[in-house]
């Protein structure tokens, strides 16, 4: 029997309609869904707030995902720095919402929250936005993957330089919350076994006003080095303060433990000049983060992108093309699982890896703020001091509790 062309044309139309049915029935309610779940107006939303939805929804669009018939959605949450909103908004948006993956999320005791309750759904958790190292440690999963950063990468950067350049006491002012406990825990780690000392610590409420009785405890100390072991807000805020104080002036240092670009640019470089700080991002690194950085600033009054934003690009990125690979969204540790398998290569972070303990490995960097007089333009505000090969940046697996390294 021989087909006329009309009839062969429909029958392989219709074989690729049941193919293509077979591919979109594995997508879950066929529509990929990711929530950006971050503070969208307190104190770390020049860091993650909307700039973090920008790049989720630029992912999605530089991917191509609907040029290849994937129809992905981005929901947007506002946990205001609250493990209760946070983990509320989570379990809305998995149960009633049925969002696949969530992304960002700053605070690391939102983030420990949210990653206690993907793991129980079975979703995946792109985490760009919380600093603790506990989420690729004893809090580890296999539904998470830490991308930008964390605890451990920021003293193993910062930390170490500063004992470096002779400041081998340390005060620490510490924001009262996982996050700060975790970069002061790990930073003293650091700090001891580089020969230096701790003279003392304080905590202050999260988030923070005035800083002074801290500060004045920290003057006090002598030591040479004040860890500011907090973020945001809190972070311009000490640092502001502390120039008030004439504590550079009198010969103590401040360290920056986690410093963004949009703390030094609320700052000002005649305040933040100096400042030794770590990122795993630069708008300004290469050809490809000043590309980008570029449309990011054009959709954001302006405004360059932080290491966390930028790390939302990426992660949902590579998110996607796991799904694609897999041609399903509906398994999270499967989803993780091919995360892990293929290579990381993109042009804000470069080549890099994701760990069996979910942590994406890739340089970090230690940079020094400029000096008003070097700086050449608008948001010309560092220059490299120094590249922390991934090995050496993030913590070994020699030293994981994660109960998914098999030692």
């Amino acid at each position: 029997m021989t087909l006329k062309p009309t009839v062969l044309k429909s029958a392989v139309a219709g074989a690729l309609a049941l193919l293509a049915g077979a591919a979109s029935a594995q997508i879950t309610d066929g529509v990929i869904k990711i929530g950006v779940m971050n503070d969208q107006s307190g104190l770390y939303a020049d860091i993650t707030g909307p700039g973090s939805v920008w790049a989720a929804r630029k992912a999605v669009e530089d991917f191509g995902a609907a040029a290849k018939g994937m129809k992905v959605e981005i929901l947007v949450g506002d946990h205001q720095n609250k493990p209760d909103i946070g983990s509320n908004i989570a379990r809305q948006w998995i149960d009633v919402d049925k969002v696949d993956a969530i992304a960002d999320v700053p605070t690391s005791s939102v983030g420990l929250a949210v990653n206690q309750i993907i793991r129980e759904k079975n979703k995946v958790y792109l985490n760009s936005g919380s600093a603790t190292s506990d989420l690729t440690n004893k809090a580890c999963s296999p539904n998470t993957v830490h991308w930008a950063y964390d605890t451990v990468m920021l003293s193993n950067g910062t930390g170490k330089a500063m004992v470096k350049t002779g400041g081998d006491t340390w005060f620490f002012l510490t924001a009262d919350y996982a996050f700060g406990h975790a970069l002061e825990r790990d930073t003293e780690a650091i700090v001891t076994g580089a020969g230096g000392k701790v003279v003392g610590k304080v905590r202050h409420p999260f988030p923070g006003q005035d800083f002074s009785s801290f500060l004045l405890q920290a003057q006090a100390s002598k030591a040479k080095v004040i860890g500011l072991a907090n973020a945001g807000g809190d972070t311009i805020n000490s640092i502001k303060q502390a120039a008030e104080f004439g504590i550079t002036k009198g010969g103590q240092s401040l360290a920056g433990l986690l410093v963004f670009i949009s703390d030094v640019h609320a700052l000002g470089l005649q305040t933040a000049q100096g400042l030794v700080l770590t990122e795993s991002f630069y708008w300004d690194l290469n050809d490809g983060t000043r590309a980008w950085s570029k449309e990011f600033a054009a959709g954001n009054k302006g405004r360059m992108p932080s290491m966390v934003q930028a790390g939302v690009y990426s992660s949902v990125i590579h998110y996607l093309k796991a799904v694609e690979a897999l041609k399903s969204d509906a398994d999270g540790v499967k989803v993780v699982n091919k995360m892990k398998e293929m290579p990381t290569d993109d042009k804000l972070f470069g080549k890099g890896t994701i760990r069996v303990d979910g942590r994406k490995l890739h340089d970090a960097f230690l940079f020094e703020v400029k000096k008003p007089a070097e700086s050449k333009g608008p948001w010309d505000y560092y220059k490299l001091r120094a590249t922390l090969p991934a090995a050496e940046a993030f913590r070994p697996l020699s030293q994981s509790e994660c109960p998914l390294v098999k030692k």
